[in-house]
């Protein structure tokens, strides 16, 4: 297992880690009733945090970010010659910790997505995993928190006996909600993501060889062209220039201080 450490990547600090670590991190949070925030960011993740300060200071206070995109992984070796045989994507990392939740007999809550996706999603894991148990879900609301609602969320988390909270509201959304909830739960939290939909079956995985040469974006793009053209073909050569910008010295890409109070204002 692989665990070397976070490293500045466009200001983003991410974690040189395998699914074997990450997922021993998860568990082991879970059975000590510890809080750990973990999210996977792959291009558009990691370009929220340049284009935004604030959310970048989030990002930084995250226990566990993983390299979910190729792109990620490659700018890790590229910046500091960290080659991981392997990126650590949310959906896969999601069935290992899953599966250990399985096998360790941790309860899993799953927030966010629609009341469709969760039912599909549920029926899905009970399958594949008989011996999960699903201690809750909750679909998104889709709108802003109100005043108090992020401690009525967690009481709802608590109360049902979850060990592990699962968050699937989308990139930049599920990281806010995971840092505003990080500080009430005694639980590991991950933002994983399109995982929900992939594992619901809704979304079709694209080719191995489409993964592994960090084609998934073509894929995507091709699926929902309408949604997605902006992040891929704006995000993705801005994200290039401003590696080759830091491999190069002429950005220093510092990362701002860890930001250390909730927002006040997150989605649900």
């Amino acid at each position: 297992m692989i665990d070397n450490g976070k490293f500045n990547v466009l200001g983003v600090m991410v974690d040189a880690i395998d699914y074997g670590s990450a997922t021993d991190k998860v568990i082991a949070a879970a059975h000590e009733h510890r809080p750990l925030a973990l999210t996977a960011l792959a291009v558009h993740g990691v370009m929220t945090g340049v284009d935004d300060p604030a959310h970048n200071a989030r990002l930084n206070s995250f226990d566990v970010v993983t390299p979910d995109g190729q792109p990620v992984r490659w700018a890790l070796k590229v910046l500091h010659g960290i080659a991981l045989a392997d990126r650590v994507y949310g959906p896969t990392l999601t069935k290992h910790v899953l599966q250990r939740c399985a096998a360790d007999g941790l309860p899993v809550y799953l927030y966010g997505s629609t009341t469709e996706t969760l039912v599909k999603l549920v029926a899905e894991l009970q399958r594949a995993f008989p011996a999960l148990k699903i201690a809750g879900t909750e679909a998104s609301k889709f709108r802003a928190a109100a005043d108090g609602e992020d401690r009525d969320i967690a009481e709802r988390v608590r109360a049902s006996g979850a060990r592990v909270l699962f968050v699937g509201l989308g990139c930049p959304r599920q990281e806010v909600f995971a840092y505003a909830m990080r500080p009430l739960l005694d639980m590991p939290i991950l933002a994983v993501g399109a995982a929900f939909d992939y594992h619901a079956g809704l979304l079709r995985k694209p080719p191995e060889w489409m993964q592994r040469y960090a084609l998934e974006w073509l894929w995507r793009l091709g699926l929902e062209p309408a949604r997605l053209w902006r992040r891929y073909l704006i995000l993705n050569p801005r994200y290039l220039a401003r590696l080759s910008a830091q491999k190069g010295g002429m950005w220093r890409a510092t990362p701002p201080a860890p930001a250390v109070e909730r927002p006040s204002t997150f989605a649900v």
